[in-house]
C-alpha cells in the first residue's frame, strides 16, 4: 500500500477516501457487536455523521463524468442522504427492523459496493492499495 498517491490527490478525494474508510471500519464493528448497547448508540450517530459527510463530499469528486459532471455512483450519494434520516427516524420510533434494514442497505451500498468500484483497474484507490 502506497498512501503517497492518495495524499497527492485533491483535498476532496483525500477527505472522501479517509472518511469512507472510517465508515467501513465503524460499520464492521457495529455489525459485529450487539445492537442497542451503549457503544452501538454512541457509534451510530458518529457513523451517520461521517456518512453524511462522505455523501456530500462525493459531489465535488467529478473525475468520472458520465452525466454532465456526475457519474452513476452519485446516485448512491443521493440514496444515502435520503435513507440516513429515514433510518434514524425509524429507530427513534422504535421500529428496529426498519432501522436495521435501512442501515445495512446503506452500509452495503456505500462503503462496500462503492468501495469495491474504487478498486477497478486504473482507479486511484486500486493503485494506492495494489500499486501500478
Amino acid at each position: 500500500m502506497d498512501l503517497s498517491l492518495l495524499n497527492l490527490a485533491p483535498a476532496a478525494i483525500q477527505g472522501h477516501a479517509y472518511a469512507a474508510i472510517a465508515t467501513l471500519a465503524i460499520g464492521v464493528v457495529m455489525l459485529a457487536r450487539a445492537k442497542g448497547t451503549p457503544s452501538h448508540k454512541a457509534l451510530g450517530p458518529l457513523w451517520v455523521a461521517i456518512m453524511v459527510g462522505v455523501a456530500i463530499n462525493s459531489f465535488w469528486i467529478q473525475e468520472l463524468k458520465v452525466i454532465s459532471d456526475f457519474s452513476p455512483i452519485h446516485l448512491l450519494s443521493i440514496f444515502t442522504l435520503l435513507a440516513l434520516p429515514y433510518g434514524v427516524v425509524q429507530v427513534r420510533r422504535g421500529n428496529a427492523r426498519a432501522h436495521r434494514v435501512t442501515m445495512i442497505s446503506i452500509f452495503i451500498g456505500r462503503p462496500v459496493v462503492a468501495g469495491l468500484l474504487t478498486l477497478l483497474p486504473g482507479r486511484l484507490m486500486q493503485t494506492t492499495l495494489f500499486g501500478h
